[in-house]
């Protein structure tokens, strides 16, 4: 029997290997034979041989702390790093980012390529690094600092393999990509920096495995709603309005909110303030609200809904109580603004990551994030976020960490380094 249907089986496996050949794009081919390469080879093996510099590198910048805006004692050891890797006009720019080129043959365009400095811890935070076992344990170790020294990495491999590059590289850590931060680094990098007119591909580097192509920015729209009214003692001033309530208000006529599934729209209140004591009613109250979207009518939508039901809730508590010694008012601020963009699916760059995704042996998965390459993307500019390779765990939180595994760690940085590669044309 076995014998009568091996050739069957042979020869539709020639047809599928056949009918995959012939279905291989350009840059399948092209990703192929870069990954099959000498050079590539002694590129993995540079990464191989660098890895303990590596995980000391992540340690030494982790225990350099850098909470929002308060970036400059990282990024100025992050700049020696990148000059000491032979990279040309090497600068801290005027808001914090620091940057250098590794030049190309010409011809190309110039790629940024990027993970950021700060973290989302506030000074004073303990970031001394404890290692147990294969783990390695500290606020900010893996977003976004252990992407830090893996570019570091790509800079020597690309060294010690001798590899050119059509475009020129700007290899950068960049400063407020957290919350508070907004995007205030790459949103200079592409309002007022230098490179602005030049930069033609954008590659941010962050935690987690490859395969993963983020290739659409979730834009976002954050409100700081402040509430003042009289105040008075909650005994003697009872009956009079409270800031409180019409905040109150506010929140449920907010949570009753409908949000579309899609493009995914979400919203949430994530700080409630205010008060002076339990016995006093309030003069002011605040509430620091988030609302995000995968579209930008959706996010529109949704920030017209919010500041529609604002005056009601004022209102509703103006009516319940006495205004006698005076009304409740409020103030809306925006605090934050991530434009909501996306990267199409024909552009080169996504057809590059994913090839090499492919070509390594992985399946691409799109998505999307909020990330730097909101900036990028808003703009119409090609941008991805990319894995840096390290499995990171519990971010943003006090027990953040990261794994230590080289066989696994190496083959994903392979795959970032080939995307530069590939990207910028590498011979």
């Amino acid at each position: 029997m076995r014998a009568k249907i091996m050739p069957a089986l042979l020869g539709a496996a020639m047809l599928i290997a056949t009918s995959a050949q012939a279905a291989a794009t350009p840059e399948d081919k092209a990703a192929a034979a870069l990954l099959a390469g000498p050079k590539f080879a002694k590129a993995q093996a540079s990464l191989k041989g660098d890895y303990e510099r590596i995980i000391q590198d992540i340690i030494t910048l982790t225990e350099i702390e850098a909470p929002p805006f308060k970036e400059t004692a990282r990024g100025k050891a992050y700049m020696a790093m990148l000059k000491a890797e032979g990279l040309t006009d090497v600068e801290m720019d005027e808001v914090g980012n620091v940057m250098g080129l590794r030049k190309g043959t010409g011809g190309g365009p110039l790629i940024v390529v990027t993970a950021h400095l700060d973290t989302v811890f506030p000074e004073g935070t303990n970031v001394k690094v404890r290692r147990e076992g294969n783990g390695l344990y500290a606020p900010g170790i893996g977003d976004d600092t252990s992407s830090l020294p893996v570019q570091l990495a790509f800079i020597r491999a690309m060294n010690r393999a001798g590899y050119t590059t059509k475009a020129d590289i700007l290899f950068m850590g960049n400063v407020g990509e957290e919350g508070p931060g907004d995007l205030r680094g790459t949103r200079y990098l592409f309002s007022k920096g230098k490179y602005k007119d030049r930069i033609k591909s954008f590659i941010s580097f962050e935690p987690g495995q490859p395969g993963r192509i983020t290739n659409a920015g979730t834009g976002s729209r954050r409100y700081k709603v402040t509430f003042n009214g009289p105040g008075g003692h909650s005994m003697g001033d009872f009956g009079i309005v409270s800031p409180a309530f019409a905040m109150g208000n506010a929140i449920v006529a907010f949570g009753k909110l409908k949000a579309p599934a899609e493009p995914k729209t979400v919203y949430n209140v994530g700080i409630v303030e205010g008060g002076t004591s339990v016995n006093s009613i309030p003069f002011s109250t605040a509430m620091t609200i988030d609302m995000r979207s995968n579209g930008k009518a959706e996010l529109d939508a949704e920030e017209k809904a919010f500041l529609s039901l604002l005056p009601g809730a004022v209102a509703e508590e103006n009516a319940a109580r006495s205004t006698a010694k005076g009304k409740i008012s409020y103030e809306a601020k925006l605090v934050g603004d991530r434009p909501v963009g996306s990267t199409p699916m024909d552009a080169r760059i996504i057809k590059v990551a994913g090839a090499v995704a492919r070509a390594s042996g992985f399946d691409p998965k799109y998505g999307a994030g909020s990330t730097d390459s909101n900036i990028p993307m808003s703009l119409g500019i090609e941008a991805v976020t990319l894995a840096s390779g390290f499995e990171t765990f519990r971010a943003h939180s006090l027990e953040e960490g990261m794994k230590m595994n080289s066989p696994e760690d190496l083959r994903n940085m392979g795959v970032g380094l080939a995307t530069v590669l590939a990207l910028a044309e590498a011979r």
